[in-house]
């Protein structure tokens, strides 16, 4: 009997230990519930305040002349118009899609030769052993240090010099030699595994044929992300083709677009479809290459 008495009562005692704990288990299943809530709440909040901007600069494009200007600001166009895309876009003297067309030109053209250009430099830099090549690359990331205002008065002389002076070619060129460019391809190639390119010598590849059937393939990620940096690099300079680019038809969107700031200092409505048409090409890039992005980027830091 007692010890029918003993398994009984151990029994019980796991009964009731197991309904104890179940209230408690259900309790830390609903903290981590409203604290996933509390992270979503807070993440969107954040995004809606980085957001904000974009968002009041659509709206106020298609506001109308005296509702952009009208304060308080409205998020709500009274009434909707599209008063502000046809003028910009028809006005004679200030030639948008011109502009616009210069700039995806310029933008294109100098984020293949930076991919190019940064990827033949940082693959000897990072998979080829020679002499002085620690010293190189330390000369390379110490140009990084250089401010790039410094480099317009010499820039302004080549480019005068060769003959580019109010052409795209100025705005192409000049900068396509990018040092960070370079960093950044070699930090990447660094971290593709070794043994891919022994088992290419194996099969009798030079050099060459691995850079360019086995590290550029693997690299595609780590180039789009450089594009798309050189790309937005290029797309939003103002200062060097205001400088190189006097006539209106090879202007940039960017410098193009100041020019109609000051000749419409108080049409809103024009300066915020201007620079919805500006960030129209920048927000499609992101969106598909962010898959790049994210991969470049994650894999360009792993190793030194």
């Amino acid at each position: 009997m007692t010890a029918v008495d003993d398994t009984s009562t151990g029994a019980g005692t796991a009964t009731a230990a197991s309904v104890a704990v179940r209230p408690s288990g259900e309790r830390t299943g609903r903290t981590r519930t409203w604290l996933v809530v509390v992270r979503y709440l807070l993440l969107g909040v954040l995004a809606l305040i980085y957001i904000s901007p974009i968002l009041f600069m659509i709206v106020t494009s298609f506001k109308t002349r005296a509702d952009a200007g009208g304060i308080p600001p409205s998020w709500i166009p009274n009434p909707f118009s599209t008063q502000a895309y046809e003028t910009i876009l028809t006005a004679t003297g200030t030639p948008v899609l011109t502009w616009f067309a210069n700039s995806m030109i310029a933008a294109v053209l100098h984020a293949l030769l930076v991919v190019v250009t940064a990827s033949l430099a940082a693959y000897p830099l990072a998979r080829m052993a020679f002499r002085g090549r620690g010293v190189v690359f330390a000369i390379v990331i110490a140009t990084l240090l250089i401010p790039p205002v410094i480099l317009i008065i010499p820039n302004y002389l080549i480019v005068s010099n060769l003959g580019w002076l109010n052409s795209l070619v100025a705005i192409i060129i000049p900068t396509a030699a990018s040092a960070f460019g370079v960093f950044f391809m070699r930090q990447f190639f660094v971290s593709l595994p070794a043994e891919l390119e022994e088992a290419a010598i194996l099969d009798g590849a030079n050099r060459w044929d691995i850079f360019l059937k086995v590290i550029l393939p693997l690299s595609k990620p780590a180039m789009a992300t450089l594009a798309l940096l050189a790309f937005l690099t290029n797309w939003n300079d103002f200062l060097w083709p205001v400088y190189v680019l006097f006539s209106a038809d090879v202007q940039t969107l960017p410098a193009g677009l100041s020019t109609l700031q000051s000749a419409n200092a108080v049409r809103y409505d024009l300066l915020m479809a201007g620079a919805v048409i500006a960030s129209v090409p920048v927000l499609l890039l992101f969106v598909f290459l962010q898959r790049f992005i994210i991969a470049g980027v994650s894999r360009s830091g792993l190793k030194g």
